[in-house]
């Protein structure tokens, strides 16, 4: 697999009402060349990531409209996404306008991310934007159809990038990662939201050795 065959595979997944932060341009927040910033800043994490031994790929469920729908990145709001490219020694415009845009998972997932030095791929079992008709700017989980889609590519994924382990961010992520052989040891922890934070921290406290996972606030 390469950068140029996940691009090529996400650009061809079309869903109704989902948003594809690598063909679609939204009227409100994007600028011109957005899809084109996302999938560029994509590809060059990539690249990075299949040149370095990955301790884990941390996988989520789907990209969010306040982080993953903006920036393109699992995980990574506007606000973390200067620290999230720095990881990989990358620097990249905003495919957004306006004031950065902050989301609750993408900050607690950094705040323990700022304190781990190995090197962490993150993804989503859909690594696109499902909303609610009508409703571009909500969430909603995927349905059985997205959810095949985005397995097959995460598997493809994992057997090329060759993490150390899986970490599955919340139970969505461990049925889907369960479903199907990743060939590496998969690690369930709490999703942080829904009142998981604490659970979430420890568990990654545990995982990393860190002696302070909770950030102040």
């Amino acid at each position: 697999m390469s950068s140029q065959a996940v691009l090529r595979s996400l650009r061809q997944m079309r869903f109704d009402n989902v948003f594809n932060p690598y063909t679609d341009r939204c009227p409100v927040y994007d600028r011109i060349n957005a899809p084109l910033i996302r999938g560029r800043c994509l590809g060059r994490v990539l690249r990075r990531a299949a040149a370095t031994r990955l301790d884990a790929i941390w996988v989520g469920r789907d990209l969010g409209h306040r982080g993953g729908r903006r920036t393109g990145l699992a995980f990574a709001d506007d606000v973390n996404l200067p620290g999230h490219l720095a990881r990989w020694g990358l620097r990249t415009q905003r495919a957004t306008s306006g004031e950065p845009m902050a989301e609750t998972t993408a900050a607690v997932i950094w705040d323990v991310l700022r304190q781990i030095e190995s090197p962490i791929f993150l993804w989503n079992i859909f690594p696109l934007h499902p909303h609610r008709r009508g409703e571009p700017f909500s969430n909603r989980t995927h349905n059985a159809q997205e959810g095949r889609a985005g397995e097959e590519l995460l598997i493809r994924m994992i057997e090329w990038l060759a993490p150390r382990r899986v970490i599955a961010v919340g139970g969505d992520a461990f049925a889907a990662l369960s479903r199907r052989s990743a060939g590496v040891e998969v690690v369930r922890v709490r999703h942080p939201s829904y009142g998981g934070r604490s659970e979430f921290l420890n568990s990654m406290r545990g995982l990393y050795g860190l002696e302070h996972p909770e950030a102040p606030g």
